[in-house]
């Protein structure tokens, strides 16, 4: 098979660059471990900037987004005793929509067929090969058979554990990594939120989110050491932590009901650089993890795939080389300014086992500071909203 771009990737990074190269007549093919069923069975956040919903709208693909999304003007930020609202809209003048990454999925999954994206599953055994040359090609095992595509780049959507990355030569790249002390237990249920907006609590007892999917369906968070277990977490257990670590306001809001899924997520902040080398150029978790809190990953992968198509688009029509050669600065750029968000982020909602008296006090410091001023207000929701591309 040949094609001007292989797509290493069906998650909504790799779905999303093939609808808009083929959106501009650029060939390309999705190649996909996994089954659809299976992609569609892995459970995201979905907090959604304005870049990512841009993207779908000029795709002509937010119709189910706009209808079913939940536009959210502003957020909290929880202490145990008060709430910090941070007023996005009155703020920014824009705001932020809660539409699950799964829902982003199916929809620019469900338009390949008609928008004339091929997309093959359960490409097993992929492999890269002369990505430093101007004819790479990709081989994977379908079925019995080693098939091969041939093409003149390659992009890397599959994700931290793909491929994708590892074919860079590590004399070639750098790795920035943190590994976070505990995980993120996650609770989907059936229930109306405790507060129409999202409540990022920080108590004595540790961390505790409070999020939804819809007006009937929520998904609640607290941290835990990496060495606990989902099996040690009863829902009623679940439950009960987090009404004393989100407080006695958004305690009295909560519905309980039946888990629909429970599981542990570690947490890390992850940058390699660079992004681009030869013909390969890496997007979303391929090139860099955030920790979730501020819901930044599916939106670093749009911003990645914005640049991506941008520069693929100017090089098939244009004979443009110097977008392909900038791609890689001008991601990066984007990414360690989101990097350095969830990271304070998630150093001031946290208590790490290292901490003493002197951390404790200036994270009681640094949410009074920013309860009491506009400015410290309006950064954090410069940054939650989404910096420009």
């Amino acid at each position: 098979m040949k094609t001007q771009v292989c797509i290493i990737g069906a998650g909504p990074a790799g779905l999303l660059l093939g609808h808009l190269l083929r959106a501009e007549g650029v060939d390309c093919v999705v190649l996909e471990r996994r089954s659809p069923e299976y992609v569609l069975s892995r459970i995201r956040a979905g907090v959604l900037e304005n870049i990512t919903v841009s993207l779908m709208e000029r795709l002509g693909l937010d119709a189910r987004l706009k209808a079913e999304g939940l536009p959210h003007a502003g957020f909290n930020l929880a202490d145990g005793e008060r709430l910090i609202r941070i007023d996005m809209e009155e703020l920014t003048g824009q705001h932020v929509v809660v539409y699950g990454q799964t829902e982003v999925t199916k929809d620019l999954m469900d338009a390949s067929a008609e928008r004339g994206l091929e997309v093959i599953y359960e490409a097993d055994e992929v492999a890269l090969h002369d990505v430093e040359s101007e004819a790479p090609y990709v081989t994977y095992r379908k079925g019995e058979e080693l098939q091969r595509v041939d093409c003149r780049f390659v992009v890397g959507c599959d994700g931290f554990y793909g491929p994708s990355r590892k074919a860079i030569p590590e004399k070639v790249g750098q790795n920035y990594e943190l590994v976070y002390p505990f995980g993120w237990l996650g609770m989907l249920s059936d229930v109306p939120p405790c507060n129409h907006e999202l409540i990022y609590a920080n108590h004595a007892r540790g961390f505790a989110l409070a999020s939804m999917r819809s007006p009937t369906r929520s998904r609640y968070y607290i941290d835990v050491p990496l060495s606990d277990r989902v099996e040690k977490w009863s829902d009623d257990r679940l439950w009960d932590e987090l009404a004393i670590r989100l407080g006695p306001e958004a305690a009295a809001n909560m519905t309980r009901g039946p888990s629909l899924e429970k599981s542990i997520a570690p947490l890390r902040s992850f940058v390699f650089a660079p992004m681009r080398h030869g013909s390969l150029m890496l997007c979303g978790d391929a090139a860099h993890i955030v920790p979730p809190t501020g819901a930044k990953g599916l939106n670093l992968a749009a911003s990645d795939v914005h640049y991506a198509a941008e520069a693929l688009t100017g090089f098939f029509k244009s004979s443009d080389n110097d977008a392909i050669a900038a791609y890689s600065d001008k991601a990066l750029s984007r990414v360690w300014k989101s990097e350095r968000f969830s990271w304070s982020l998630t150093k001031l909602m946290h208590r790490f086992p290292e901490d003493g008296p002197f951390e404790r006090a200036m994270q009681v410091a640094e949410l009074d500071y920013i309860a009491s001023s506009r400015a410290a207000q309006t950064s954090i929701a410069e940054n939650y909203v989404g910096l420009p591309v």
